[in-house]
């Protein structure tokens, strides 16, 4: 069976992260939709904090049991918002990274 051979790239041209498991070429960068999937999946996360925070209130088979472990254990609304917000902040750093050039090409 013939070895098709592969052309080498100049190594000036690829820049390593991570002991070579993420290569980067000169030049090119990400995707202007993946970097506005970062807003939809932080968003989603925060959504989903928010809706879910005390358990599953309203399911019809166990919001009651939900509703009786929440009034036992006394859970803290400030807690929950606080962790929120510690999301919020990741979420800012997070999308201000990846919009931002981290380098510039020579």
């Amino acid at each position: 069976m013939p070895q098709t051979k592969v052309a080498e790239e100049p190594k000036s041209d690829l820049h390593e992260y991570a002991d070579g498991w993420i290569t980067e070429r000169k030049g090119t960068g990400v995707p202007t939709f993946l970097k506005f999937a970062y807003i939809v999946i932080i968003g989603g996360v925060i959504a989903y904090f928010l809706l879910y925070m005390n358990g599953e209130v309203n399911h019809s088979d166990r919001g009651v049991l939900v509703r009786q472990f929440n009034q036992a254990t006394q859970s803290s609304p400030a807690l929950m918002y606080a962790v929120v917000a510690m999301i919020a902040v990741y979420a800012v750093i997070v999308v201000a990274f990846a919009f931002k050039a981290v380098h510039k090409d020579e």
